[in-house]
């Protein structure tokens, strides 16, 4: 997800003003950026749109990883020599995303104390919320999670204020987030917006009172 900067500093506009090699490459909707498998030779940086990053099984099961926006790095595995893509990465809407080679990424993080510590921020950030969708995996019934998810897509907390999620965001893909079925997602987002939790209008809204769903035992 995209994050509120503590500091002035921006990564994104300053690996655009900075790095050599980098390519800016423009996407449309649903096209692949890598796929699971493909060589893990650079990491990313969205200028513009959504990704998803999604895993396949070996029997053919598919899940979402995350969903990322603006500022979000991805593809940061070849920094600690993984060499093939864990995972595949699809916009899912127009994107306009930076292709930095891992060698320049490795002399930038040596060179640019500024960015680095960013930078190593941002993924121990990833890391913890990694470990609270493990935990939320594990111990949450699947109305919590999706309530969750939502507020997460939401950017709630952030700013002080709900944004709206993502427009183009289907149930499918919030089922494959949550762990559950499509039409339980369905069940759910019905009872929220009867609620008063959700709303539907120009996009999908989410309400601070849906943290209700979350902290209830």
């Amino acid at each position: 997800m995209s994050r509120r900067r503590a500091s002035d500093f921006n990564p994104s506009a300053f690996i655009l003003r900075v790095v050599e090699g980098k390519n800016l490459v423009p996407y449309r909707r649903k096209q692949v950026i890598f796929a699971q498998g493909d060589p893990a030779d650079a990491v990313f940086n969205i200028q513009k749109g959504k990704v998803k990053l999604t895993v396949v099984s070996k029997q053919g099961k598919e899940a979402v990883l995350a969903l990322l926006g603006v500022d979000d790095f991805f593809g940061e595995g070849c920094l600690a020599g993984q060499p093939l893509r864990m995972s595949t990465a699809t916009t899912i809407d127009d994107a306009m995303i930076v292709r930095v080679p891992r060698k320049s990424m490795v002399r930038l993080l040596r060179t640019e104390p500024e960015f680095s510590e960013d930078f190593t921020a941002y993924l121990l950030s990833r890391n913890i919320r990694i470990e609270e969708d493990l935990v939320d995996q594990l111990f949450n019934s699947s109305e919590r999670r999706l309530a969750r998810v939502l507020l997460l897509l939401s950017h709630f907390g952030k700013e002080g204020k709900p944004e709206s999620v993502i427009p183009k965001i289907s149930q499918e893909t919030l089922a494959e987030m949550v762990g559950t079925t499509r039409s339980r997602v369905s069940h759910f987002m019905n009872k929220f917006r009867k609620l008063g939790f959700i709303d539907y209008n120009g996009g999908l809204w989410v309400h601070s009172s849906l943290l209700d769903i979350v902290l209830h035992d």
